[in-house]
């Protein structure tokens, strides 16, 4: 018997829980919510294909802004951007 293929899942950014390490798969914007000059410039501020990321905090309430690393550098992002950041989790979580 065959045993089955692991494949790995991938979810948006603003769907991790806070204190979570993914990396990012993709940047996709749905139609009308982000377009292509604010995607680019996502991928201009560091989120691309291979980049460890962490979602740190969320705003009152669990709202925005979401506060987000990438590499060195902390960003407090919109959900529709957050959103539109594909991510698969890694193993490592956070000691915090």
């Amino acid at each position: 018997m065959r045993s089955p293929i692991a494949v790995p899942v991938c979810e948006r950014l603003d769907e991790l829980p806070v204190g979570a390490r993914a990396v990012v798969r993709a940047v996709r914007g749905d139609a009308g919510t982000l377009g292509p000059d604010h995607l680019r410039r996502l991928g201009e501020l560091g989120f691309l294909p291979g980049e460890p990321v962490q979602l740190l905090r969320c705003g009152p309430g669990g709202r925005e802004p979401l506060a987000v690393q990438i590499g060195d550098t902390l960003f407090a992002l919109r959900r529709a951007e957050a959103r539109a950041i594909e991510v698969e989790r890694t193993a490592e979580q956070a000691t915090a």
